[in-house]
């Protein structure tokens, strides 16, 4: 591999006090083509990187998921690194994720967070919420991945330009993994190093909201990969409410009372929940028979190559 095929992206707001320190760390690794995109940030990082070489971009939108779909529209390069430039991942480390992409077993690789962070760089509150959200990503998706939000990743040229991107905000490191599912990319992870982020540097990622956002994300996304999963859930909670209506319900019947209306909404409760279920069967078909169909057109067009 020739480093100057590999672009590292850095999507960046306010990182002045890591930006410089991480791109002569790259540069020292021998990573010369290096695009910061700057989220109009107020502590001059977009002068930093480009004092220290890399290519400085203005961010046309707010949040990082626009600076990302921005990003993907000027890379042109064979290869691409993303790395957050908070200073919490290793430079020396992009070998690393490059290896299985390089050696043709992956389209998109992840580096996992979760096996290897100092002390400090996760509170527990991050750790409980980053577990639940892969948890509900390997179950609604039928995967096995262990760090879905993580900031560090691989593509190669071609994979970069199939996904189709348009969150905006930290749900975009989402978005991504569920598009590289649904493009039956080829996706690996690697075990790599996560460092506590540095005290000049705030973050902007709140735990609570943003954790809703990304799972609220993954839930919605589902539906066009497994629609028994979406619709399950949601005929699931109109029957559970219908039992617990039905079962109060029964126990005034029980002591003589008759709750008329109430029996009626327990009804409605049940029917639109099987609704629900009924739903997602038909969804279910229709998305297997779609992908069987593309599989087809895929291998037809594998043999006329």
């Amino acid at each position: 591999m020739n480093s100057a095929d590999v672009c590292i992206l850095i999507p960046t707001l306010n990182e002045a006090a890591t930006i410089g320190q991480l791109i002569k760390d790259f540069k020292k690794d021998g990573f010369s083509n290096i695009l910061v995109i700057d989220g109009n940030s107020r502590d001059g990082t977009g002068q930093i990187a480009e004092a220290e070489g890399a290519r400085v971009v203005m961010q046309n939108g707010k949040g990082k998921g626009q600076a990302m779909i921005q990003a993907f529209e000027l890379i042109e390069s064979p290869y691409v690194v993303m790395i957050d430039g908070d200073g919490t991942y290793l430079a020396c480390e992009a070998p690393s994720l490059l290896e299985p992409i390089l050696e043709d077993r992956a389209d998109h690789v992840i580096g996992n967070r979760l096996e290897n962070y100092s002390p400090g760089a996760f509170t527990k509150l991050n750790i409980v919420g980053n577990r639940l959200i892969n948890i509900f990503f390997d179950v609604a998706y039928g995967v096995s991945l262990k760090d879905i939000l993580s900031g560090y990743r691989a593509f190669t040229l071609d994979s970069m330009r199939e996904l189709e991107l348009n969150k905006t905000g930290f749900e975009i490191e989402t978005e991504i993994s569920v598009e590289c599912i649904l493009k039956a990319q080829r996706v690996e992870e690697v075990p790599i190093t996560y460092l506590p982020r540095s005290e000049k540097g705030a973050t902007k990622l709140n735990p609570v909201k943003d954790g809703f956002r990304i799972g609220s994300t993954i839930y919605r996304l589902v539906k066009v990969h497994n629609p028994m999963f979406y619709f399950g859930i949601i005929g699931s909670f109109f029957v559970l409410a219908g039992l617990l209506t039905g079962a109060f319900v029964i126990i005034q019947w029980s002591q003589g009372i008759t709750r008329i209306p109430l029996s009626v909404l327990t009804a409605l409760f049940v029917i639109f929940g099987l609704q629900m279920f009924i739903f997602g069967m038909l969804s279910d078909l229709i998305v297997t028979l779609h992908r069987q169909t593309i599989n087809l057109i895929q291998e037809i067009n594998r043999q006329k190559k």
